[in-house]
């Protein structure tokens, strides 16, 4: 049980991937003020575990209740993070604060996709699989989910550390880098999900 927490852990940690994160976290705040800063912060950890946790508890029993496949799932949200991605390294900054102004970043895109990606949402319905683990090693999972998502949260109120050292113009160069690496990953996910279905087809 423990070696497979352990694997738990590392996977969690690189599908939520704290540091790109607050990377992201660091370049999509950087016009608001400290106290905005840190409440986006809990927020966006907030909403983040909220969707997580509750992919443990009900997520599979949903997919399977309406017949969509895991595959597919990670497809759609790959396509979905890579539209991002092209918001963010085509976008104005100069309006970014004018767009949609009852729009709360930390709900989209913070939390999700950004801190609740597909990879993690996949990644923890997989780990915490009813037909396969006990609910002692579930429950294991749940918590290292949530240690993860304590460490996010310290460093995304560090971020504004980030901020003051690289400035407005970092920021933008920031945002437009993480926007590319963010396509690249979707893309990833994209082609995964494609070979699995192809796999799927066509068979071993």
């Amino acid at each position: 049980m423990l070696e497979k927490l352990s694997q738990d852990a590392l996977v969690i940690w690189a599908t939520i991937d704290p540091i790109g994160t607050m990377a992201l976290f660091a370049a999509l705040t950087s016009h608001l003020t400290d106290q905005q800063r840190r409440k986006t912060a809990f927020k966006t950890v907030l909403y983040a575990g909220a969707v997580l946790l509750g992919s443990i508890l009900i997520g599979q029993l949903i997919l399977n209740a309406m017949g969509i496949r895991l595959g597919s799932f990670q497809l759609g949200g790959g396509i979905i993070l890579f539209l991002f991605g092209l918001q963010m390294i085509f976008g104005n900054d100069s309006n970014k604060a004018k767009q949609d102004p009852g729009h709360d970043i930390a709900v989209f895109p913070l939390a999700i996709p950004a801190t609740a990606t597909p990879g993690a949402i996949l990644a923890v319905i997989l780990l915490t699989d009813n037909h396969i683990h006990p609910i002692t090693t579930q429950i294991g999972t749940a918590l290292i989910t949530l240690a993860v998502l304590g460490v996010t949260l310290i460093l995304l109120l560090l971020s504004g550390k980030i901020i003051k050292l690289i400035g407005i113009g970092g920021a933008s160069i920031l945002t437009r880098v993480m926007g590319m690496i963010l396509a690249a990953f979707s893309v990833e996910l994209i082609m995964t999900a494609l070979e699995v279905k192809q796999w799927v087809t066509l068979g071993p």
